[in-house]
């Protein structure tokens, strides 16, 4: 067995229905890894992607726009495919208006599901991962899906700069305190990246050009290379990272 083999292992992925969710669904399970695809939106693509390459994939249904379903996707997932060994917290909103302008619900929307649901749902994991992790050498691993707004400021979302911020320090937090219980918490900070998301952006002539002549690499990403990231931080081979977070951006922040 490689050190990049997660063969029985289950990973619950968050917002795995399409982009980058859907392709760190994808990455795991080509690496063995069973999938528990969860969100609000159906992933039925994404599970025919995952079972073509011969893993189990369990679509559970959760609206984390609040802490209520967090309880019973961890007791559901471990029900199905009978434990927990890796989290990926991908799913998130994001809520675009001048600061002046900005308005309390937009604020709590975002804050709610890309921070506070991201919390509890670590907690959740965690709880059941200490019962087993560190036996027989294996470790638990929860990967975070923060952003380049946990490095820079941005403009016009202050919510998710804040939220996606706290992402960054809220892994550390988690590293110092789970690495010891056998459990590594490392985050993945996404750089421009070719989903349906960013359809808009990758129309617009003038900001596509912008954009890719910023990168040092010269295109945009694509989910196969969060993918590739979430990987290795759910692997053996990275047993020994703990609070990193890894800019997966062509070189964007190194410009």
């Amino acid at each position: 067995m490689g050190p990049f083999d997660l063969s029985g292992r289950v990973a619950v992925v968050t917002g795995a229905n399409t982009g980058i969710g859907q392709g760190i669904a994808v990455a795991l399970a080509g690496a063995g890894a069973d999938i528990a695809a969860v969100g609000r939106s159906p992933a039925d693509e994404t599970a025919a992607m995952v079972r073509a390459l011969g893993r189990r994939c369990e679509l559970i249904s959760a609206d984390l726009s609040s802490i209520a379903p967090v309880g019973e996707v961890v007791d559901t997932v471990v029900s199905r495919l009978g434990r927990l060994d890796i989290l990926v917290n991908n799913a998130g909103i994001i809520r675009r208006d001048d600061a002046l302008d900005f308005t309390e619900a937009d604020w709590d929307a975002v804050i709610d599901t890309n921070l506070k649901s991201l919390f509890f749902l670590c907690q959740a994991a965690a709880r059941h991962m200490v019962t087993w992790s560190s036996q027989d050498g294996d470790r638990a691993k929860i990967i975070n899906i923060a952003s380049m707004l946990t490095f820079q400021g941005g403009i016009r979302v202050p919510s998710y700069t804040a939220s996606k911020s706290g992402v960054g320090g809220l892994t550390k937090l988690l590293a110092n305190e789970w690495a010891a219980k056998g459990i590594n918490v490392n985050a993945i900070a996404p750089g421009y990246i070719a989903t349906n998301n960013t359809a808009a952006l990758q129309g617009d002539e003038t900001r596509n050009r912008q954009i890719v002549e910023r990168i040092p690499e010269g295109r945009w990403g694509a989910p196969s290379d969060i993918g590739g990231a979430a990987v290795f931080l759910a692997s053996r081979a990275a047993d020994y990272v703990q609070g990193h977070i890894l800019a997966v951006d062509g070189g964007w922040l190194a410009r």
